[in-house]
């Protein structure tokens, strides 16, 4: 997001419904995130009514290796963030400096967090074509960060033209799977440079996928929100939590990011600093058999070796057949004054 105090990638630990319903782990995991090296926390606001029906007929029944055999509103009752923790979690996100926001999802949810005073609004991937919300939350003139899951490219451009013209002026694209987890060999993550070109927004990930490596790779891309869900432990089990990345691989994936932003740079030729040190072991035209002064230079008298002491190889066919000025011992770096 442009509003950042700063240019760095910026990590967001999606905390989801990894915290169980329990207030405690919840807090625990706005720590953890902190102390892995991630800038925000991330919840969702909503409640099973805001999102769906209690009603059980073929449409609101699921059909997923991990949350099939229930219902939607189920499903979201078992996971959705009391909306009653929420001034406590973001006073004690505010107390440990991470940053808090949270995906909307109507717009009691959009008010909710304006008088939380979140920093920016997040429209998850499945309520990307949901063009009334974008525009309601654009007009709050936050910072907005959108989703684009299953997405289109005219679905996408929809949400960013509507975005637009209610107001928003700073929109952040997440490049998105919104299968759970996702595969590697579905990520295509060459699209986010390409959505950068076409929308000519920032561009970041929300990764669905197993481990760090597409998160990475992502910032290699050019990628400057990458968004990973995070739980305490695998081994508690949540709606979320078998997809998610737990403390170690967290703070694994916010120090990889840090190398990566390091590595990439900026176009640059010739030495660095520290490479100078190196510049010794270039090759150089070295004496390698004794010469008597008088004696023409061969190509078996003089060779290309380590280190760099004598004069570039490019001149050896310059100094083929010419004559020395002087007896050259094996190890005598070769210099123009030896050279008649």
């Amino acid at each position: 997001m442009k509003t950042l105090p700063s240019q760095r990638v910026f990590i967001a630990a999606e905390i989801s419904a990894n915290h169980g319903q329990n207030l405690n782990r919840a807090l625990t995991l706005i720590h953890k995130a902190k102390e892995c090296g991630a800038d925000a926390v991330k919840f969702q606001t909503y409640t099973p009514e805001t999102l769906t029906l209690n009603a059980d007929n073929k449409y609101f029944r699921i059909h997923h290796p991990k949350w099939g055999g229930q219902t939607l509103y189920q499903l979201y009752q078992k996971a959705y963030t009391p909306w009653k923790w929420f001034k406590k979690l973001k006073k004690e996100a505010d107390a440990v400096g991470i940053a808090f926001f949270s995906s909307a999802f109507d717009k009691t949810s959009v008010d909710f967090l304006e008088d939380l005073g979140v920093l920016c609004h997040k429209i998850a991937s499945f309520e990307l074509v949901d063009l009334p919300l974008i525009e309601y939350a654009a007009k709050t003139k936050k910072p907005l960060i959108l989703s684009t899951g299953m997405a289109s490219l005219e679905e996408i451009r929809e949400a960013v033209t509507a975005a637009r013209k209610a107001g928003a002026s700073d929109i952040t694209l997440l490049k998105c799977v919104s299968s759970y987890p996702a595969r590697p060999n579905e990520m295509n993550l060459r699209t986010i440079p390409d959505l950068r070109r076409r929308f000519r927004t920032p561009v970041g990930l929300s990764d669905h996928t197993l481990g760090i490596a597409a998160s990475v790779t992502a910032v290699a891309l050019g990628a400057a929100f990458i968004e990973k869900h995070f739980t305490l432990s695998r081994k508690i089990h949540t709606p979320d939590s078998f997809f998610s990345l737990e403390p170690s691989e967290l703070r694994e994936l916010a120090q990889n990011v840090r190398a990566a932003e390091k590595a990439l740079g900026k176009p640059h030729y010739g030495l660095t600093q520290d490479e100078r040190k190196s510049l010794i072991f270039r090759r150089s035209l070295f004496v390698v058999q004794s010469i008597k002064k008088g004696e023409r230079f061969s190509k078996e008298n003089i060779r290309s070796i380590r280190p760099a002491a004598g004069l570039p190889p490019k001149y050896l066919k310059r100094v083929l057949k010419k004559m020395s000025l002087k007896n050259l011992k094996p190890g005598t770096p070769l210099r123009w004054k030896y050279v008649k």
